[in-house]
């Protein structure tokens, strides 16, 4: 069985706790009627409490969880949150011995990795850390891969993040060894003789019109465009929906590269087109390919965003190797060119693109006033030499049509 669940815990021992996410509306419904059912504080009359009796915790967040007693040292009970997994050492007034909801099963399952041996036969209090700041609160993918002898038992598990394998992950971080890490080269960044290179984005059929966004103006007339997947679904082509679910899911898996990025090589092969990872001015790190290097001491690399077109020229301290698995993803941006208009012949102003001086900059700026953060929609002329479209504005009217009312461009047939 494969189901989608959050992962809401690690315990000491590096239980995984999850709670599939078919079970959040459950949950939820419950948590609702709990805060409605007890009210104020805990028991402030003295109770003996006994080790795996059932109650409900007032915890820090002034919200009620079902628990079970775990340890008694005094007036400190250490408790563990039954749909949660963890365990905390809590007050006896925070807490309410109940019968009230034990008949309703546990919402957190907890599961332990398939097939995979520890570093010194349990998880070290590092690796422990590490899955706790890796996971906490993230959603992955489950795939049950055998049962527990008894009811309470872990269920084993193969989990997967950001279509990355856990078990091989960790065993390549030196935490553990996995006995099954047959897809331990999906991790890519070991592949140090293979040259990978991206997929491209099928487009729709020229003709049709699509929704895009513009992601990088190269000139007025050459930019980089992306599918827009957020109009409506009903009237999508394959080929819009496609793209769609891929930006989605290439959006999580970087959103996991993110956050391991630091365990990822830095680049020692600096081949032409050569797919990485690259940090931009924002901190994050995005899909990149080489393009040059243009300086020597210190080393400076050309490389280009392949989702949005964007250029920098960073350090190698900004580049990585990229995980095999973001290369099944196709390039999100397309570069076109913008058909229908030319320079002006007549315009006169001074300041020159400086790699494209046959348009001025306010020429440039004014394109990018006409489509940044505008809906738009394009439609294909022909795809060679070039791809060639027209680009419409959210009113429908050709974006070139501004520029040449303003004398910076001129009709081109």
């Amino acid at each position: 069985k494969i189901f989608q669940a959050v992962v809401s815990c690690i315990g000491g021992d590096g239980t995984i706790y999850i709670i599939p996410k078919s079970f959040e509306t459950a949950l939820n419904k419950l948590m609702a009627e709990m805060q409605n059912t007890f009210k104020g504080l805990g028991l402030l009359i003295p109770y003996c409490w006994k080790k795996g009796e059932a109650c409900v915790v007032r915890g820090s967040d002034t919200v009620w969880y079902r628990a079970k007693i775990v340890e008694v040292s005094g007036n400190i009970l250490q408790v563990q949150y039954v749909d949660h997994g963890y365990i905390e050492s809590i007050p006896q007034c925070h807490l309410y011995p109940t019968t009230f909801y034990t008949g309703i099963p546990p919402f957190c399952i907890p599961c332990q990795l398939y097939k995979t041996l520890p570093i010194g036969n349990f998880w070290q209090q590092d690796a422990v850390d590490y899955l706790q700041e890796l996971l906490k609160n993230e959603e992955v993918e489950i795939h049950v891969e055998e049962l527990p002898a008894n009811p309470w038992g872990k269920l084993s598990i193969s989990l997967y993040f950001g279509g990355m394998s856990l078990s091989s992950f960790m065993a390549y971080q030196k935490y553990c060894v996995a006995e099954d890490c047959q897809d331990i080269q999906k991790l890519g960044v070991f592949e140090g003789g293979l040259s990978p290179s991206y997929l491209l984005q099928p487009l729709p059929f020229p003709g049709e019109t699509f929704p895009v966004t513009v992601t990088h103006l190269v000139s007025p007339k050459e930019v980089y465009i992306c599918l827009d997947s957020s109009g409506n679904l009903t009237k999508q082509s394959a080929t819009e929906r496609a793209a769609g679910h891929d930006s989605e899911s290439l959006n999580k898996a970087l959103k996991w590269c993110n956050k391991i990025v630091k365990t990822l090589p830095h680049l020692t092969n600096f081949k032409k087109e050569l797919p990485c990872l690259a940090e931009y001015v924002d901190g994050l790190w995005y899909r990149a390919k080489l393009l040059s290097i243009t300086q020597l001491v210190p080393v400076q690399i050309l490389v280009q965003f392949v989702d949005y077109g964007t250029y920098l020229v960073a350090p190698t301290s900004r580049l990585r190797h990229i995980p095999c698995h973001l290369l099944k993803y196709p390039v999100q941006a397309v570069r076109v060119l913008l058909a229908g208009f030319k320079p002006a012949s007549g315009d006169k102003n001074v300041e020159r693109i400086p790699y494209s001086p046959e348009w001025s900059l306010k020429a440039l700026w004014t394109m990018v006033d006409c489509v940044e953060g505008k809906r738009l929609s394009a439609s294909i002329l022909t795809v060679s030499p070039e791809v060639t479209i027209s680009l419409y504005g959210d009113d429908k009217n050709l974006v070139h049509l501004k520029l040449i009312e303003m004398g910076l461009a001129e009709l081109d047939e």
